[in-house]
């Protein structure tokens, strides 16, 4: 689901319509940096385990690991801090921009 960002007023649209989209640009570059970040978090557990991490939230249990609960739950709010971050990205990405 995308948005429309609109900015009118003055002659000054423009500019202000540039200066919100450059920030929203910076927010997109972090939430990229922070994906990466939790991606490779991920991945330890992906190859330890060889299943995916979608696999693991839908089909194992802390039982199944090493590490038993601590693992799990690290694994586990990794995944889902890597899924949040996606949506975010995804919601800032596809926000349309328009200065009248």
């Amino acid at each position: 689901m995308s948005a429309t960002l609109s900015i009118q007023g003055n002659e000054n649209s423009v500019n202000v319509l540039h200066l919100v989209q450059s920030t929203i640009d910076a927010e997109i570059n972090r939430l990229q940096l922070a994906i990466k970040r939790a991606k490779q978090k991920l991945v330890i557990y992906e190859n330890k385990y060889q299943v995916s991490s979608e696999y693991f939230m839908t089909n194992m249990v802390a039982e199944d690991l090493a590490g038993g609960d601590d693992e799990y739950i690290i694994w586990a709010g990794e995944f889902k801090l890597y899924q949040k971050l996606l949506a975010k990205q995804k919601t800032l990405q596809d926000i349309h921009y328009v200065a009248g």
